[in-house]
C-alpha cells in the first residue's frame, strides 16, 4: 500500500514538472513571437492632403512605426523582457527537479511579476489600439487604423499573443499552487 502511494505521487510529480515545462515553452514562444511582431511593424502610407482649394493636393508619405508610441515602446520591452526570463526560468525550473532550495519559490514569485508586467503592458497597447481604431473626437484624435490597416492589424495579433502569453504565466502560477497544495495534504 505504501509503495503504491509513492507511485502516484511520483507520477503526480513527474505531470507537474511536464506540464510546466510545456507551459514555459508556450510562454516563451507567444512573447517571442509577440515582440517580433511589434518590432518589425511598420507601414508607410501616401496621403493625399488639401491645403486650400485653389493649391493642388499634395501627396504626403506617412508612415506608422510601432516605435513613435510609448505604449508600443512599452509593450515590446515588456515582451521582452518576459520572453528572456521565460528562457531563463525555463533552465531553473529544470534545475529545481534535483534541488531541495527555494529556488521553486522565487520562481513562482517571478512568474507572478512577468504575468504583471505583462499584463499592464497590455493594456496600454490595447488602451492606444483602441484610439487607433475609433479615434477620440473629444480631443480631435482621427482614427489611424483605416488608414494603416496593415499596421493596427499586426499590432492586434501581437497583442492577442501577448495576451495568451500573459495567461500562460497565470496558469503557471496556479500549477506551483496546486503543487503546493498537494504537497501540503
Amino acid at each position: 500500500k505504501g509503495v503504491g502511494s509513492n507511485l502516484k505521487v511520483v507520477e503526480s510529480s513527474r505531470r507537474i514538472r511536464y506540464c510546466d515545462g510545456l507551459l514555459r515553452v508556450l510562454g516563451l514562444l507567444l512573447t517571442l513571437v509577440a515582440a517580433i511582431l511589434t518590432c518589425a511593424d511598420k507601414e508607410t502610407k501616401t496621403i493625399p492632403i488639401s491645403i486650400t482649394k485653389t493649391l493642388p493636393t499634395l501627396h504626403v508619405p506617412v508612415t506608422a512605426k510601432w516605435h513613435y508610441m510609448s505604449a508600443f515602446v512599452y509593450f515590446f520591452v515588456s515582451n521582452a523582457i518576459a520572453f528572456s526570463y521565460a528562457a531563463a526560468s525555463l533552465v531553473a525550473s529544470m534545475a529545481v527537479r534535483t534541488s531541495k532550495d527555494k529556488t521553486g519559490l522565487v520562481v513562482v514569485i517571478l512568474d507572478m511579476a512577468i504575468m504583471g508586467l505583462l499584463l499592464s503592458a497590455n493594456g496600454a497597447a490595447i488602451a492606444v489600439g483602441i484610439l487607433g481604431q475609433y479615434g477620440n473626437s473629444h480631443v480631435q484624435w482621427r482614427k489611424v487604423c483605416n488608414s494603416f490597416g496593415g499596421f493596427c492589424h499586426q499590432m492586434t495579433a501581437a497583442i492577442i499573443l501577448s495576451l495568451v502569453g500573459s495567461l500562460v504565466f497565470f496558469w503557471l502560477v496556479a500549477v506551483a499552487l496546486l503543487n503546493l497544495h498537494k504537497k501540503s495534504r
